[in-house]
């Protein structure tokens, strides 16, 4: 039996704003350093070493790991991977969800943050938020920093650097990852074989750890968030 343990990072000061912030780097609020340490607490209670740790270059998903791995008193080196990133979302980027709600309609801004291959406008590459101009990601080839993505887009870095990262890895290794909800959910998408109408009903909760757990074969034989009562609907198991 291995592990994978998927944990979106705790509450940032843009989710508190009810903003989209996608590739924006902005840090976690109290709240969401109080989630890491939740996040933490409970590994630890289910005694599984982590041999490997990954997370994305961004500071929301960094702090939390950080946090976490104070509570197991383990601080093994991580690895950061621009492609488990936070889905870009373009034009939209900075701005108050509510207010775009009222703007655009209910039903346009779920389907800017929800369907699966619809993107918004690309964001201009002179704003302060495009990730040009953000310093974490200068060592990113430039063919490589989006203007905007979809989840599809999003999907399809996530799984590529997943094939090529973890393929050796899954079915004797115990893994943790911090991310986003995004990047979480396209890696759901991935392991539950969920089609394209049910990852956009996928939430992910922020800090509550998604453990999954597989059998020698690298089959999925149970799952569950370790938070039961933040839980999530996982559509599966």
């Amino acid at each position: 039996m291995s592990y994978l343990i998927l944990v979106r990072h705790g509450q940032s000061v843009w989710n508190l704003e009810n903003k989209f912030t996608g590739w924006v780097d902005v840090d976690l609020n109290e709240n969401g350093k109080a989630q890491a340490k939740k996040a933490g607490e409970l590994i630890k209670e289910k005694q599984i070493h982590i041999d490997l740790y990954y997370t994305s270059f961004q500071l929301r998903a960094k702090n939390t790991l950080k946090i976490i791995q104070e509570e197991l008193k383990d601080f093994k080196s991580v690895k950061s991977a621009w492609q488990l990133n936070e889905r870009h979302y373009g034009s939209l980027t900075g701005l108050n969800k509510d207010e775009m709600r009222q703007k655009l309609g209910e039903e346009k801004i779920h389907q800017f943050r929800r369907s699966w291959d619809l993107r918004p406008d690309p964001l201009d590459k002179n704003s302060s938020y495009h990730p040009l101009n953000i310093n974490i990601y200068k060592d990113i080839p430039l063919n490589k920093i989006p203007d905007t993505e979809s989840l599809r887009d999003t999907y399809e870095r996530v799984i590529k650097f997943f094939n090529e990262e973890f393929k050796n890895k899954i079915e004797n290794k115990n893994i943790l990852i911090s991310a986003h909800g995004n990047s979480i959910r396209a890696l759901c998408k991935y392991l539950f074989n969920l089609d394209d109408n049910e990852i956009s009903k996928l939430e992910i909760p922020t800090g509550n750890p998604l453990l999954i757990q597989f059998d020698k074969n690298g089959k999925i034989f149970s799952c569950k968030y370790l938070d039961a009562e933040r839980a999530k609907d996982l559509l599966v198991y």
